[in-house]
Parts: structure tokens; C-alpha cells; sequence
């Protein structure tokens, strides 16, 4: 299992994924926004997506999960 967290505080502007979706790596998975600035969040490897845990408009904290994936 391999967890996507958050690198920083912020709202969530888009989930790129939803789970079932196959993602290789390097692959933008959500969309963060943090002192007006847009923040991409890629997959580490490739996977599938078993959980997404945010969705927009969503305000996380630095270290949340955001979304799980199975290797």
C-alpha cells in the first residue's frame, strides 16, 4: 500500500484520480493550493487507486492522506 500525502498545507483543487484508476508513476494524482500557488501531487510508482480520502474545496494539513494506492 502506498499512501500520497499532503507536502503541505492547503485546499485541494482537484482530484485527478478516483478509485479503480490505473496510475504510473510520475503521474499528477491531485491538485494542491497553498499561498496562491498551484501544487501537483504525482504518484510515486505505478498502482491503482484504492482510496481517495479528499476531495475539492477540501482544506488538509501537511502529512494527511490524500489518496491510497496498491502496488
Amino acid at each position: 500500500m502506498i499512501e500520497i500525502k499532503a507536502s503541505m498545507a492547503g485546499t485541494v483543487l482537484n482530484v485527478l484520480v478516483a478509485a479503480g484508476d490505473e496510475v504510473t508513476a510520475g503521474q499528477d494524482v491531485i491538485m494542491l493550493e497553498s499561498m496562491k500557488m498551484e501544487i501537483p501531487l504525482d504518484s510515486p510508482e505505478n498502482g491503482v487507486v484504492e482510496e481517495v480520502k479528499a476531495e475539492s474545496g477540501d482544506f488538509v494539513n501537511e502529512g494527511d492522506v490524500l489518496i491510497i494506492l496498491k502496488a
